[in-house]
Order: C-alpha cells, then sequence, then structure tokens
C-alpha cells in the first residue's frame, strides 16, 4: 500500500466577531474583517493512492511524538499483510531518532522522501487543499474542539466517496516541461 503522508499544521480556530452574510442575488457573501484567534491544531494525513482513502488524525502539538501515534495508528488500520510505503517530505520529524526506531521495529513499513522542494509530488498535498477550500477558508470556529469536530466530519465524508489523484501527464512529459522553463528562466544553452 502506498500512502502519501504528512501534517497540515497551524490550523487555526478562528471565531468571526460577526455571522457572516450569506451571498444574495446580486451581492456577494460578506464577512468580517476582524476575528478571534482560539488555538490551534495539526491534521496528520495518509492518503491512499490507490483508492484516495485517508487515515487522519488531529494533534494539538507537532512532534515526533505526535507522528509516532499516527504511525502507529496507520499500522493499525492497514491489513498485516500488506507492506505500507510512505511517501513524506524531508521534515526533520519525518527522521527523527524516535521515528527511525519506530521504523526499525516495524520492518514492513518503508519511508521515501520526495527531493527538496518537490511538496507537489506528495498527493497528500491536494488533499490539504481541498480541506482548506471546502473548510477552514470560510470556517468560523468558537474553540479548537470544534474545528477539530468538523476536520473529523469532513474527511468521513470524504471517506464515504473517496477520488484518487490520476496524474494527467506522464513523467517524461512533465521532465520536459521543466526543462523548458529552466531553459527560459536561467537562460541555460544561450
Amino acid at each position: 500500500m502506498v500512502l502519501c503522508v504528512d501534517e497540515k499544521t497551524q490550523v487555526q480556530a478562528l471565531a468571526r466577531s460577526q455571522p457572516a452574510f450569506p451571498m444574495m442575488p446580486g451581492m456577494p457573501e460578506k464577512r468580517t474583517h476582524d476575528y478571534v484567534r482560539q488555538a490551534a491544531t495539526s491534521l496528520f494525513a495518509a492518503f491512499n493512492t490507490a483508492d484516495g482513502t485517508v487515515i487522519y488524525s488531529t494533534h494539538r502539538l507537532h512532534r515526533a511524538v505526535e507522528f509516532k501515534k499516527f504511525l502507529s495508528k496507520i499500522d493499525k488500520e492497514v491489513p498485516d499483510d500488506l507492506e505500507v510505503h510512505l511517501i513524506a517530505d524531508n521534515y526533520v520529524t519525518h527522521k527523527s531518532p524516535t521515528i527511525t526506531r519506530w521504523l526499525q521495529t516495524h520492518p514492513r513499513f518503508h519511508m521515501h522522501f520526495t527531493p527538496t522542494y518537490s511538496s507537489w509530488i506528495n498527493q497528500v498535498e491536494r488533499f490539504f487543499a481541498y480541506v482548506t477550500s471546502d473548510l477552514l477558508q470560510r470556517s468560523d470556529h468558537r474553540s479548537v474542539q470544534a474545528l477539530e469536530g468538523d476536520i473529523r466530519e469532513w474527511v468521513k465524508g470524504w471517506n464515504a466517496d473517496p477520488r484518487p489523484f490520476i496524474w494527467t501527464k506522464s513523467a517524461e512529459q512533465i521532465l520536459e516541461s521543466l526543462g523548458r522553463l529552466i531553459q527560459r528562466t536561467t537562460g541555460a544553452g544561450h
């Protein structure tokens, strides 16, 4: 099983000073510009590249300890007979001694790190973009508990009708496009 894993950190519970006025014919939605910051949470997610389902949890802190708890959750939810390949960025938490030791005691888990500045390769980032646009951008949460509850409900809804992401270009097409961009921006070959 291939899972793209990462954390969406510092998800703020923002309480607007007044409720939003809904969109009406000929009039856009209106919201106040001011809000009160409540506490923050982090959304840990493992996006299954084959079927689009997500294993997730929320944690108030974002350390190796919380990532280890998340890996243990993945371990419980993925059938024992499957090898687990985790695609992750190079964040220090993912490579900490705590995680290294955990991986040594769980040999079915294999970490694969994306190159630096290549977060777009990790499909969980696209999932986080959906969470942001569908839930967080216009949210109004009076507490971090309410925010975490809404996140859980949103992901449950996603998992009820999951959508895997399909690459529309081949690796060769992407590399050719990047080569053209590098030539235009650096003057390489001139």
